[in-house]
């Protein structure tokens, strides 16, 4: 698919989102009982924290099945990613899905018009991550690649890879990786080949390993 017929299709998605802003409320919160990890002001806070951690559950089911080790999930599924090889109908789990039809119909997170993210990086919730982002380096470096409009998940994606592993205490990094390494991504994958009768395992992100 190219460039150009992958943004009509986008922009079309995006347009078919907005006309069902009247359909009911995304209420289908598996992980509530995690808490509220995300907080910012004047945000639906509650389906960000949501999609955080059915990204993170999908990760560590994934990538943790065969060493459930949370650290190496994170390693392998960043590297993938930002290297464009995430098989994302193979890691999804049904919630997940729904989780993305939901997200689809916040117009703030998007933008059709990026040729390198799908992920409005000017919109209120990923201003929320660059400024509570924990790391220094990492929150300077995105910050400037916002500010002088060359972000991009390359790019940042660099400086990522080396430190991955504080994605998980950092629940705003967490975010970061889940928004525009996963979510952003799955514009451009056919979730009809998600197999939606696989069991959603879920796994506790927040134990730390030793």
């Amino acid at each position: 698919m190219n460039a150009k017929l992958k943004l009509i299709v986008f922009t079309a998605c995006l347009g078919l989102a907005s006309c069902k802003n009247n359909e009911q409320p995304f209420n289908d919160y598996k992980f509530s009982e995690k808490g509220i990890v995300l907080n910012c002001d004047n945000l639906d806070t509650k389906l960000y924290n949501e999609a955080l951690f059915a990204f993170e559950n999908d990760v560590m089911t994934f990538y943790g099945k065969d060493n459930p080790n949370q650290v190496r999930a994170y390693s392998q599924f960043v590297r993938s990613a930002v290297n464009n090889r995430v098989k994302y109908t193979d890691m999804l789990s049904p919630h997940t899905v729904k989780v993305f039809e939901a997200l689809k119909k916040d117009n703030s997170l998007w933008d059709a018009n990026n040729p390198n993210s799908h992920l409005n990086y000017n919109s209120p919730f990923f201003k929320c991550i660059g400024d509570h982002i924990q790391n220094k380096d990492l929150k300077t470096t995105l910050n400037a690649l916002v500010s002088t409009n060359s972000m991009s998940p390359k790019l940042f994606g660099t400086p990522l890879m080396s430190m991955y592993s504080l994605a998980i205490r950092d629940k705003y990094l967490a975010a970061y990786v889940a928004f525009d390494l996963f979510y952003a991504k799955l514009f451009d994958v056919d979730l009809t080949q998600v197999n939606m009768e696989k069991p959603a395992a879920a796994v506790d992100f927040n134990k730390i390993p030793n």
